[in-house]
């Protein structure tokens, strides 16, 4: 088995978790072939990021409004990949140890959207960005994995991790550095990723929330993906039995016929037994002669 036929089997029986991940991975590479490709002809392969992530001008997210779905997956640089999909990976896991993977998926969309929302709000509301608008977007995974991290926090927020030179901490204190941290590096350099992690964070904590209250707001989204994907799936062809007389009333001609064959059939089977005795008929002959000995 070759080596991308490996990766593809460890896609298809992978969960949830794996797939996302191998997704944003999948994405990455193929950026930086393209990227690549393009530099090689002194031409800057970066434009294709204006088409796939968040444009921070409403004009222009009005004219791609696919990238709020794609920026989620879209990473640039390694470093960024890395730390977000090592994120997802632990944060993930422990999401799986209370949640399902569908809710995991569908917390993974509405933070990414939670995030896009809270960057372009900000961006057309607060004067600071103002003068960045028509050229700042957005693209990453970080509000997405922060719905993640708010979600299990707010779910089992005295669990410890172990985290290097720091020891064990609770998952609560993590949650609320991060959001923290968050907070205030709105007006950094790095604003538009920061105010997405608090849009992300936001949904993470009303998901939670929402459940102690019996809403499940992945629901909706959930079924859609359900419907979406049953699109895409082989349908089973249903065969009726009796074909296309079925459920039509047969006419004397047809049940004398009928009738015919099943007595010649009859008669074989008692020439049969003549022959070679009863215990030589087989499990369906022997159920015929009994069905028709009842009538």
């Amino acid at each position: 088995m070759d080596f991308v036929e490996k990766i593809k089997q460890l896609y298809r029986q992978g969960d949830a978790l794996t797939r996302l991940i191998f997704l944003n991975v999948a994405v990455f590479v193929v950026l930086q072939i393209f990227i690549i490709s393009f530099r090689l002809f002194n031409v800057s392969g970066s434009f294709i990021l204006s088409w796939v992530a968040v444009p921070a001008g409403l004009y222009d997210l009005m004219y791609r409004p696919w990238t709020i779905i794609s920026y989620m997956f879209l990473h640039e640089k390694f470093f960024h990949i890395l730390f977000n999909m090592f994120a997802l990976y632990w944060f993930g896991k422990l999401f799986q140890m209370y949640f399902n993977d569908k809710q995991l998926v569908a917390l993974y969309l509405l933070g990414g959207i939670g995030g896009a929302a809270f960057y372009v709000l900000a961006y057309n509301i607060f004067p600071l960005f103002a003068p960045s608008v028509a050229f700042s977007i957005l693209l990453g995974a970080s509000g997405s994995v922060m719905a993640i991290i708010l979600a299990v926090a707010m779910r089992a927020p005295d669990m410890q991790l172990r985290l290097m030179f720091l020891g064990s901490v609770k998952l609560k204190y993590i949650a609320l550095f991060a959001v923290l941290a968050s907070l205030f590096g709105i007006t950094s350099e790095n604003a538009g990723g920061e105010i997405a992690h608090l849009g992300g964070a936001l949904v993470g904590y009303i998901f939670v929330v929402s459940l102690r209250s019996g809403k499940d707001i992945t629901r909706g989204l959930n079924r859609f993906i359900d419907l979406l994907t049953g699109l895409f799936k082989p349908r089973k062809m249903k065969v009726k039995k009796g074909g296309a007389q079925a459920g039509r009333k047969m006419t004397d001609a047809e049940f004398n016929m009928s009738q015919a064959r099943r007595m010649e059939d009859i008669d074989r089977i008692l020439d049969k037994i003549k022959t070679s005795g009863y215990e030589s008929l087989t499990a369906e002959e022997k159920k015929r002669l009994f069905d028709q000995s009842k009538n």
